[in-house]
């Protein structure tokens, strides 16, 4: 929970704010709102007049808001005028008069198992209070507080964190946002709402049993799903997960509620709710299952209805190209992911694109952010030319793109029609999507794999490759091949963890070996059933792949320009990470760290530890504040015509401490 930095609608008449007076749990109560799940109270510090305010939450949702009109007599259209101005005032003058925060309840258990009620005190993400501020906050407030009640100080970022650890926790005794949160019984993923019927996995075992009579209708729920889940009316996760795992992305795309429910066993042991119709809603502030008396009568979902236009795919004769010569256009010959690491590749050689249009947008009552920008860029005053100038110098200095080159559409084709088996077998799958033949789609798709997977590569095709490397792959080299579909990354339809990879690649018959399966995974059944329910026909949809030089990598993650769990977080990007690969925190395989980075006014916080259980240096992480500032600018980019529409990164950081961006794609809201 963290203060709001902008203002917000006139308040009621009703007010019940109290100055000055201690606080008690009852008081509390009174005045507190729910966020999360959790009473919260706003607090105002006046060291000038040495009081306090404690806020009505109904009455004033907006800390700057109460401070401007009921204490400094300002008019709400004054404060608007200024409001950038009267942020830093409050926020991070170091000299300033009003310390704001927010004073939540939690209760957990003693070392007797014993239910314990405390407080937390925490300013906003982007306060930039020292450590003799924090202390004098944390003082004042603490002896006007019943003492009853525990009262811990939370670190809003990483700064504030920094500053408290020259002071004794004796003197402020304090609780990190992970230790706080971490053990949190539900948590919002993808919210949404949905009617359904629960189906609870309590092992892989027993989904694998059950996976082929899933259908629409269901809410699947079990530990960890899988990433070939079916298409359901809504997931729920037993055991911690990250946002941007492949099942949480999907859950986004398709538009259905996702949540972390860690309670799962005794809401449904308290209301048999295993195989029960639910309604089941996901909201920023709650997580529900309601069991329905009776059987409701359920229309088929919007997707059913839902057709995916795809554009006319280009399979013209074009050669293998270096990814550098691809720009976003050749989407219709090289697959997405190919030609937006191209474009990358364009953007970082040639500094021309506008990477501040983001910052450009209104957010009222702002007419922008630009000032915000050149403060993180370390400009005061620029012109619009040297802001663009200096966030594409930035996002060059912070980032690369990866080399490799970029097979198309065309090779996969002839490879197709060179083998009358397969030019067979394509041609029962479409008989068999044409009559609607659901029972022997799976076995048709299967067998096809299998004859792509075993059928020899023209020998055209294997020179047209060999002749895109400079010398011919050996054992000793490994490369990364990739999917590249048009497929994917689409409006309504983004195929995160449809298509196949393959990370471990040395020498020539074994890339041609990855590049077929690649191929190959274009007919799985459950790309074909995916693609199949939103009206992607079989004819439209092409397979390129991308072969990489294998990078080697100290860690690496995603990131997503947005707060996936607050929409209307504009400030916020959200970055995890692990030590090596990516596809580690794609897959689910571990629990990443996880981190969100504020891209206006500045600072991070950490959310998770994940499976290390140990934080980053405060130097990597630094340098994951730029990493997340250069998405939020290639965003500008990207996202045309709408800025507003977030990233999905995947990335690494080389063993030599360089960043390095492997794939770029719209994240599906």
């Amino acid at each position: 929970m963290t203060a709001t930095l902008c203002t917000g609608a006139p308040e009621p008449a009703t007010d019940r704010t109290v100055i000055g007076e201690y606080l008690s749990l009852p008081l509390f109560r009174t005045l507190s709102g729910v966020l999360a799940g959790h009473p919260y109270l706003k607090v105002v510090v006046d060291r000038a007049e040495n009081t306090w305010h404690l806020l009505d939450t109904q009455a004033h949702p907006f800390h700057v808001n109460y401070i401007a009109t009921r204490v400094l007599g300002m008019e709400l259209a004054e404060l608007d005028a200024e409001l950038d101005a009267f942020n830093a005032s409050v926020y991070m003058d170091p000299e300033r008069r009003f310390l704001l925060g927010v004073l939540s309840l939690h209760t957990d258990e003693d070392a007797e198992g014993r239910e314990r009620t405390f407080l937390v005190l925490e300013t906003t993400e982007a306060d930039t209070m020292n450590g003799e501020l924090l202390e004098y906050f944390y003082e004042f407030v603490r002896v006007r507080v019943d003492g009853r009640l525990p009262v811990l100080l939370k670190p809003a970022n990483h700064g504030q964190e920094e500053e408290l650890a020259a002071i004794s926790e004796l003197r402020v005794p304090r609780i990190l946002s992970h230790e706080l949160f971490g053990s949190r019984v539900r948590t919002a993923l993808n919210v949404g709402e949905a009617t359904g019927r629960l189906r609870y996995f309590r092992t892989s075992e027993e989904y694998t049993a059950a996976a082929a009579q899933l259908g629409w209708a269901d809410i699947v729920a079990m530990p960890c799903l899988p990433d070939d889940v079916p298409r359901a009316a809504g997931f729920v996760n037993t055991a911690p997960i990250t946002p941007l795992s492949h099942t949480n992305v999907l859950a986004s795309g398709w538009g259905i509620p996702n949540a972390i429910v860690r309670d799962l066993d005794q809401l449904v042991e308290k209301d048999d709710l295993n195989g029960a119709w639910v309604r089941y809603r996901v909201s920023e502030e709650e997580i529900t299952l309601d069991r329905l008396e009776q059987e409701p009568e359920l229309r088929a979902p919007a997707w059913h209805q839902q057709r995916i236009r795809l554009e006319p795919p280009k399979v013209e004769d074009a050669p293998v190209l270096s990814l550098h010569r691809l720009r976003a256009a050749d989407r219709d010959r090289y697959g997405t992911k190919a030609a937006n690491l191209g474009e990358l590749h364009h953007v970082l050689d040639s500094r021309t694109a506008d990477l501040t249009a983001f910052y450009g947008r209104p957010r009222p009552p702002r007419e922008d952010l630009y000032g915000h920008l050149a403060t993180r860029l370390g400009l005061t005053g620029p012109s619009a030319a040297e802001l663009r100038s200096r966030a594409a110098d930035f996002v060059a200095a912070t980032v690369g793109a990866p080399e490799g080159v970029a097979l198309p559409f065309v090779l996969q084709q002839h490879f197709l029609a060179s083998s009358p088996a397969i030019q067979q077998g394509i041609g029962k799958l479409k008989m068999a999507l044409e009559l609607d033949a659901v029972d022997v789609l799976d076995s048709l798709c299967l067998q096809l794999q299998q004859l792509i997977r075993q059928t020899p590569v023209p020998e055209a095709i294997v020179r047209q490759i060999g002749q895109a490397f400079p010398t011919a792959p050996t054992p000793d080299r490994r490369l990364v091949v990739r999917s590249s579909s048009n497929a994917e990354d689409l409006p309504g339809f983004s195929a995160a963890g449809v298509y196949d990879s393959v990370t471990t690649v040395h020498g020539t018959d074994q890339l041609l070996d990855a590049v077929r399966q690649v191929w190959a995974s274009l007919v799985s059944p459950r790309s074909v059933r995916l693609r199949h329910q939103v009206g992607i026909s079989l004819d439209d949809t092409y397979m390129g792949v991308i072969i990489q030089e294998y990078v080697p990598a100290s860690f690496g993650g995603v990131l997503v320009t947005c707060n996936p769990t607050r929409r209307g977080d504009f400030r916020n990007v959200y970055l995890n990470c692990t030590p090596g690969s990516p596809e580690q925190v794609v897959d689910g395989s571990v629990l990443p760290q996880q981190y969100l980075y504020n891209v206006v006014e500045g600072g991070g916080r950490t959310v998770a530890l994940g499976s290390w259980g140990k934080g980053l240096p405060a130097a990597t992480r630094a340098r994951l504040a730029d990493l997340s500032l250069t998405g939020r600018l290639l965003q500008s980019h990207f996202s045309e015509p709408d800025v507003d529409v977030p990233l999905d990164i995947e990335w690494l950081m080389t063993e030599q401490g360089d960043f390095r961006l492997v794939q770029i794609r719209p994240y599906a809201l």
